[in-house]
C-alpha cells in the first residue's frame, strides 16, 4: 500500500507511475477523498472539543446557581452528542473508502525499471549457459512424459478436471528430487531458513501481500472463508506481520517447498496442454525481509540464488527486467528468469524475483527500528521463486531428452534419485 502522505506530496509522480503501468491517473481522486476525510475528522474533533468545554461550563454555571445557563448548555451538549454519532459514522465510512482506494493502487516502479506496455518490451540483461547441442528432434514435455507412460493428463482430468496432472514412478520421483535439491541448496548454501507454513490462510494475510482485493478471482477460497495460498510468499512474508524488529536482526530469509493453488482465471486458452499452467503445482519460494538501505542489494542476491538452481541443473536461461506494463501489482522491480524449452523453441518464465519496498509492510504493519533513532520504519520485503518445480521438471525433460526418447537425469540430482541416472522408455 502506498503512503497517503507521499501521494499528497507527489501526485504527479503517482499519476506518471500509473500511466507507465498502463493505468489511469488517480492522484486527484485519492487526495480529494483524503481531504474530505480530514475535514470530517476535524469537524468531529471540533464538536468533541465544544462538548467538553460546554460540559465544564455547565459545572461552572451550576456552581453560580445560574440554572438558565446550565440548562441551555445541557441542551447544547445533548445536541452535540446526537451529531457526534453521525460524524463518527461519516468519518469511519470515509476512512474505509480511502483505505479501499489505496488498496487498489499498485506499487510505484523503481526509477530504473524500463517503461513499456507489455512483456514484449521487457529488457534482457544476460544469457547464461548453452542450448542443448544434440541434433535429434525436440519434443514438448507432455509428448515425452506420455511416451514414458508416467505423465497422465486424462486420468487427472477425470479426477479433478482440466489443468491437473498425475505423475507416476520415475517422473514423480524426479519432481520430488528437484524440490529436495532446491530446498537443500537454499538452506545449506544460501542462508535461508526452511519453513513449513500453513497452506490455508486468513483473508487479512492474503490482503497483506497484495493478492486481495484485486486478484480474488485468481485464488481459491474454502467454505470457512480461508484462502488457499497461490504461493508460499503469502505465509512467509506474513511471518513479519504486526511485528517490530531491531535493524540488527535483519535480513530475515525464509524458504519453503509447498503446493500452490491458482484458479488461472485470467489465462483462459493459454497453455492448455501440459504442465506449464496448472491449478496445483509445487514451488520453492524465497522471501527476504530487510531494511530500506539493503533491499536493492538483497534483490540482486536473491536473483543470484535462484539462478544458481538453473546453473547446477545445467539449463540455459536468460534474465530479463520486467517493464512497467508487465511488472506485478506489489513489485517495484522484478527480474524474471526464463529457461530455454527446446520443445517450444522459446524461453519461458521459471522464476520471478521482486523487490516490493515497503508496499507489503504497510499492509501488514511490519516495522523495524534503527539503532539510536526514534520512531519506527516500515520493513522492505522481497520474494522470488527458487524455482517453480513443475517448470523445472519440464525444462529437464526437454533439455535432457535423448534420441531414443529417454531422459538423462542431471548429475546434481543423482543423490536424490536412488542411483537412477536415466529414465528410459519402458517399451
Amino acid at each position: 500500500m502506498l503512503d497517503i502522505k507521499w501521494i499528497r506530496e507527489n501526485p504527479a509522480a503517482l499519476d506518471a507511475a500509473l500511466r507507465a503501468r498502463g493505468g489511469k491517473p488517480a492522484a486527484e481522486a485519492v487526495v480529494a477523498l483524503d481531504e474530505e476525510r480530514r475535514s470530517t475528522v476535524q469537524k468531529l474533533q471540533d464538536m468533541q472539543s465544544r462538548r467538553n468545554a460546554a460540559s465544564k461550563e455547565i459545572g461552572a454555571a451550576m456552581g453560580r446557581k445560574d440554572v438558565e445557563t446550565a440548562e441551555r448548555l445541557k441542551a447544547e451538549v445533548a445536541e452535540i452528542k446526537g451529531a457526534l454519532q453521525a460524524a463518527e459514522d461519516e468519518a469511519r465510512a470515509l476512512d474505509d473508502r480511502l483505505q479501499a482506494a489505496l488498496a487498489a493502487l499498485p506499487n510505484v516502479p523503481a526509477n530504473d525499471v524500463p517503461v513499456g506496455a507489455d512483456e514484449t518490451e521487457n529488457v534482457e540483461i544476460r544469457r547464461v549457459g548453452a542450448r542443448p547441442g544434440w541434433n535429434h528432434n525436440a519434443l514438448e514435455h507432455f509428448e515425452i512424459g506420455e511416451a514414458l507412460d508416467e505423465m497422465d493428463f486424462e486420468t487427472a482430468a477425470r479426477i479433478a478436471g482440466s489443468r491437473f496432472v498425475v505423475l507416476r514412478g520415475r517422473l514423480a520421483r524426479l519432481e520430488r528430487a528437484l524440490g529436495q535439491f532446491m530446498i537443500d541448496l537454499h538452506t545449506t548454501e544460501h542462508g535461508y531458513t526452511e519453513v513449513v507454513p500453513p497452506l490455508l490462510v486468513r483473508e487479512e494475510v492474503v490482503y497483506g501481500t497484495g493478492q486481495l482485493p484485486k486478484f480474488a478471482e485468481d485464488l481459491f477460497q474454502t467454505t470457512d472463508g480461508r484462502w488457499m495460498i497461490p504461493t508460499a510468499e503469502v505465509p512467509l512474508t506474513n511471518l513479519a506481520r504486526e511485528a517490530v524488529f531491531d535493524q540488527e536482526e535483519l535480513p530475515l530469509r525464509y524458504t519453503a517447498l509447498t503446493p500452490c493453488f491458482r484458479s488461472e482465471a485470467g489465462s483462459a486458452g493459454r497453455d492448455t496442454r501440459g504442465m506449464l499452467r496448472q491449478h496445483q503445482f509445487n514451488k520453492v519460494e524465497l522471501v527476504s525481509i530487510t531494511d530500506a538501505r539493503s533491499s536493492s542489494e538483497e534483490h540482486e542476491r536473491m536473483t543470484a540464488c535462484a539462478e544458481e538452481v538453473l546453473k547446477r541443473l545445467g539449463l540455459h536461461y536468460r534474465v530479463v527486467t520486467l517493464c512497467t506494463g508487465d511488472i506485478g501489482f506489489g513489485a517495484t522491480k522484478t527480474y524474471d528468469l526464463e529457461v530455454w524449452l527446446p520443445g517450444q523453441g522459446t524461453y519461458r518464465e521459471i522464476s520471478s524475483c521482486s523487490v516490493c519496498g515497503d508496499f507489503q509492510a504497510r499492509r501488514m504493519n511490519a516495522r523495524y527500528r534503527m539503532p539510536g533513532e526514534k520512531g519506527l520504519q516500515y520493513l522492505h520485503t522481497l520474494n522470488g521463486s527458487g524455482v517453480a518445480i513443475g517448470r523445472a521438471l519440464i525444462a529437464v525433460m526437454e533439455n535432457y531428452l535423448n534420441e531414443d526418447g529417454s531422459v538423462t537425469v542431471p548429475e546434481v540430482l543423482w543423490p536424490y534419485m536412488g542411483g537412477l541416472t536415466r529414465i528410459d522408455r519402458m517399451d
